[in-house]
């Protein structure tokens, strides 16, 4: 959920992701070009990988890394290299457009995975939609994004091309309110979030949920994601009589919210959604987050024996950051194209289609195998089948999960 800089084909150099040599495309429409030996496709990678959310634009980056080094070692596609091309979009919206129109021009790319952030998505899902390019989100929770704006009442799928291996925030929200309300006793709640895309629509559907169940909100706030002053909310949240507060946004405003709000004297727990938990924000809101709640997608990936092998060469690859929350998802969308690059060359006799980009979008809404996270498959608006939601609580100035499961609305 970060941001930074315009195109950036960065230090994806720098972790040992791998850079683009594509020189063209054998033939017009052809993705792929052609290698010693072969054809090399390229994926592209879109995440934040400078500014306040990079921790984990950096951990989706490796991932990506590790999944297609993988595949050639393993030679998993016959005759086909693997090579990641990563971008920086600073979790800016105008960012990820752009760089999304990169990708498209570029015919050697044949799958994108990214963004962070469901309002970077929105600005790049018609880009490659129009142009047929799969994307595949790790990260993504905003429901609109795949079963479009009036999802609550009548589900459309907007964009036939767009695809992710996180669950939305239909499930996360309402999930974290159930525990809020029937786990941690708190029956009165302040409701914050930072206007953007995720934090309101995460914040709307906890909120929905939390009152359905008895709950009281005892106030709203919208904060300025960039502002690092928060005294006049603090002091609402005080006021208010709450016993939690729940935001819907992002760590690096997370952090000294919950902070500013503890100091101001009032005794709430903090939670937040699948944004907030990072190591990060444990450093943020410093020794006061102890008791502090969030949500994430999927089971605890250390406590997955599908992980053990995926997290031993993370370790071993050496990269310098952690594959933070959303490494495991990364590499699993990583493979699901593989997996539809794969299937449409063994049905070419083992060679790329002249409308390779077209059938690789039709092979991954096909696509089901046992990933890191777990079966990864897609449903028919392109959201993972994997609905597995986790609680986590800082114990020891670190993030331990608490529960796992899936919401029961």
């Amino acid at each position: 959920m970060r941001q930074r800089s315009l195109i950036a084909i960065t230090a994806a150099l720098a972790a040992g992701a791998l850079t683009l040599t594509a020189c063209g495309s054998r033939d017009e429409g052809n993705g792929g070009s052609e290698a010693e030996g072969g054809t090399t496709v390229v994926i592209g990678v879109d995440a934040p990988l400078t500014g306040d959310l990079s921790a984990l634009g950096l951990g989706i980056k490796n991932s990506a890394d590790l999944a297609a080094k993988t595949a050639n070692k393993d030679k998993y596609v016959e005759g086909i290299t693997f090579k990641i091309e990563a971008l920086d979009d600073q979790a800016q919206p105008s960012s990820g457009q752009q760089n999304a129109t990169t990708f498209v021009a570029n015919k050697d790319v044949l799958g994108v995975v990214g963004p962070l952030n469901s309002s970077v998505a929105e600005s790049m899902q018609k880009v490659f939609d129009d142009a047929g390019l799969v994307e595949i989100s790790p990260a993504n929770t905003g429901p609109a994004l795949s079963q479009g704006p009036d999802w609550q009442t009548n589900k459309v799928r907007p964009y036939k091309s767009y695809f992710r291996t996180a669950t939305t925030d239909a499930i996360q929200g309402p999930f974290a309110a159930q525990y809020v309300y029937n786990d941690a006793k708190k029956k009165k709640v302040f409701v914050i979030d930072d206007k953007k895309t995720y934090g309101a629509g995460l914040a709307g559907t906890f909120t929905d949920e939390f009152k359905k169940l008895g709950g009281k909100v005892v106030g709203t706030e919208h904060i300025d994601p960039e502002t690092k002053d928060f005294a006049a909310v603090a002091t609402k949240v005080k006021n208010s009589g709450a016993e939690a507060v729940y935001y819907g946004g992002e760590y690096p405003q997370a952090g000294p919210l919950a902070k500013q709000i503890k100091e101001a004297g009032a005794k709430v727990t903090f939670a937040g959604g699948d944004a907030i938990y990072s190591p990060e924000y444990v450093k943020l809101a410093g020794s006061s987050s102890e008791g502090d709640i969030s949500t994430s997608v999927g089971a605890p990936i250390e406590e997955l024996d599908s992980a053990k092998e995926f997290i031993a060469n993370y370790d071993a690859a050496g990269y310098k950051e952690a594959y933070e929350a959303y490494g495991g998802y990364a590499y699993d969308s990583v493979w699901a194209i593989i997996e539809a690059v794969k299937k449409v060359t063994e049905d070419n006799d083992g060679k790329l289609p002249s409308d390779a980009r077209a059938k690789i979008v039709e092979a991954t809404q096909n696509v089901s195998f046992d990933g890191v996270t777990g079966k990864v498959s897609f449903d028919e608006y392109g959201d993972t089948t994997n609905k597995q939601l986790t609680v986590y609580k800082v114990e020891g100035g670190e993030w331990k999960p608490v529960k796992s499961g899936t919401y029961t609305g």
